[in-house]
């Protein structure tokens, strides 16, 4: 969406250059990009789970994912390479932007008990991990039509260094961080 973009433009890039005192603005964090992962273990049983997981993603990131399929055999999970055992998308640019918007300000707080994201998930290299428990919290999605209910990984990458500056980076985006 271009009104979150223009905000990180106008007000974020310019408060984190504050903060964190750059010399220059291409130091200035910034969104690169956000994979959302889901992983349908069930579909070794059942080939149809990866079209309504497609389904399902597409509607949620307005962008068709991509299959993903097993590199190895595993006896104990009964599964074999080649397998397709899960679906992922990844937003750049616009999309990106308004995919954040949505979830940040639509999806979240539809989720019950609410008291908003762990400030824990980093990585260490400035990279944000959420994970989500069901699909349902987004509007995207008709309640009738899900035959399962699924949770899905989103990964928020970013150009910062530190976690500290990526956490600030995704708080100016709007991010509701729990206390």
């Amino acid at each position: 969406m271009a009104r979150l973009r223009e905000y990180y433009q106008k007000e974020a890039a310019p408060a984190l250059m504050k903060k964190f005192s750059y010399k220059s603005v291409m130091q200035i964090p910034k969104l690169e990009k956000i994979v959302v992962n889901v992983g349908a273990g069930e579909a070794k049983e059942n080939a149809k789970v990866i079209d309504s997981v497609i389904a399902d993603l597409s509607a949620i990131t307005g962008q068709r994912p991509m299959i993903c399929k097993a590199k190895k055999s595993v006896a104990n999970f009964k599964v074999r390479a080649g397998m397709k055992i899960g679906a992922k998308v990844t937003l750049r640019g616009d999309r990106m932007y308004e995919f954040l918007d949505r979830l940040f300000n639509v999806a979240l707080p539809r989720v019950r008990d609410f008291r908003g994201i762990s400030p824990n998930s980093f990585d260490g290299r400035g990279n944000y991990n959420l994970g989500v428990k069901e699909q349902l919290i987004f509007p995207e999605i008709d309640y009738d039509k899900v035959d399962q209910v699924r949770g899905m990984d989103i990964c928020f990458v970013t150009s910062a260094k530190t976690d500290e500056e990526s956490r600030e980076l995704l708080k100016l985006m709007g991010a509701p961080f729990a206390r």
